[in-house]
């Protein structure tokens, strides 16, 4: 029994250091039985990594923390305080990034990346509860402006299957850059969030829709990002996450493609194999970032498809050079008519992400455009805004 015990601790990580210090609690993102990384109450996190050969050892987060070697053969590193969330991270072994073998991997900054969770203080909305359950569908179909089969994420509420005479509104969600269509499920906690919001009678059930923004025709280049959106307005290439390599062919881009494929493919494919319920004031738009911006160039240019609207950290704003006439191809230029038409606008951000998004609410309001806006406490461009974003978001929708 002894024997057993020290081999499974051998293979853990080394007898004196198998463990983490008691308060030094694992990441719920850790694989099973993981101990490291571990996060502390003042939101300092201990990262371990087995690199026997290596010189030099690096974990990527947090502007970056060297490791140490330690006497059983290991790299061990303690950060700074972390912000409370999600944080992709990597681990840089003698110049090589590569994803942390104790976590699962999340697709971020166009590659698997490592992660960790910080417990936040309102963790409780996109906790696991003993609630009614929706369920997220894998749905293959095949479009005819790409050519190619594509898979959305599509989120049933809970009593979608049970009962089959009720139709419900869509709401297409959109990623960030260098994500996919699983984010808002593996990252974002959504269905999770919505599970909670319809039990509690806070938000309507529906239907909600993650597709992936690369979309691409045959014969385009899908791994050029075109700075120049369908709105005239130039757009900013968001960060990627600390780590991260250059982004691979095939990331997502701004075009007008996957606005043709939404409707020419998607949509229809949704409204037939769904119980969508019909018309446009049955359907919103919403993204994150990069899909923030993309609602927009779809959204803004199809209003008489949408009734609700939404950029969490994205928009299509000038940053203090709005012109109603000209700005968004000038889809604000007759306030009256766009209030008419939009049942609600929505913006949101981090509180130290930057002044971008509050400053386009200020500048559609000035001028009579009615919008709502929301900023995230103590969050920048990570996924505990747009968790918190969509939190506050969905109730407004479909009253």
């Amino acid at each position: 029994m002894k024997l057993q015990i020290i081999v499974m601790a051998l293979l853990v990580g080394g007898a004196a250091f198998a463990q983490p210090p008691a308060d030094c609690k694992p990441s719920a993102l850790n694989i099973p039985g993981a101990p490291y990384p571990c996060i502390f109450p003042d939101r300092t996190a201990m990262f371990r990594f087995s690199a026997p050969s290596a010189q030099k050892v690096q974990v990527k987060t947090a502007g970056g923390v060297e490791m140490s070697k330690k006497e059983d053969g290991l790299w061990y590193a303690t950060t700074p305080p972390l912000v409370e969330g999600f944080h992709y991270y990597m681990i840089s072994v003698d110049g090589a990034s590569v994803s942390d073998p104790s976590t699962r991997t999340y697709f971020g900054g166009g590659q698997w990346s490592s992660a960790i969770e910080v417990p936040a203080s309102d963790a409780e909305f996109y906790a696991r509860k003993a609630v009614p359950h929706g369920v997220v569908r894998e749905q293959d179909y095949f479009s005819t402006v790409t050519q190619q089969w594509r898979r959305a994420m599509i989120y049933t509420p809970p009593d979608y299957d049970a009962n089959s005479k009720i139709r419900y509104p869509v709401l297409y969600l959109m990623h960030g850059w260098g994500e996919n269509e699983i984010g808002w499920t593996a990252q974002g906690h959504v269905e999770l969030i919505m599970d909670n919001l319809i039990a509690a009678n806070k938000a309507k059930p529906m239907i909600i829709v993650m597709d992936n923004l690369n979309a691409a025709k045959p014969g385009e280049d899908a791994s050029i990002y075109n700075a120049r959106s369908v709105l005239t307005q130039a757009v900013p290439v968001p960060p990627p996450p600390p780590g991260a390599t250059p982004a691979p062919r095939g990331m997502p881009r701004m075009s007008t493609t996957f606005s043709e494929m939404m409707f020419a493919d998607l949509i229809p494919m949704v409204e037939k194999k769904y119980r969508v319920a019909p018309g446009r004031e049955n359907r919103a738009m919403a993204g994150l970032s990069m899909g923030g911006f993309q609602t927009f160039n779809t959204g803004l240019t199809h209003l008489d498809d949408f009734s609700y609207l939404a950029g969490f950290s994205g928009n299509c704003g000038s940053g203090g050079n709005f012109d109603p006439k000209t700005s968004c191809s000038g889809a604000f230029d007759k306030p009256a008519e766009f209030n008419k038409k939009i049942k609600l606008l929505y913006l949101s951000t981090g509180s130290v992400e930057g002044p971008r998004v509050k400053q386009f609410s200020e500048e559609l309001k000035k001028v009579g455009v009615e919008n709502v806006y929301y900023e995230s406490p103590g969050t920048a461009h990570e996924w505990l805004t747009w968790r918190r974003s969509f939190y506050d978001f969905a109730p407004r929708l479909f009253r």
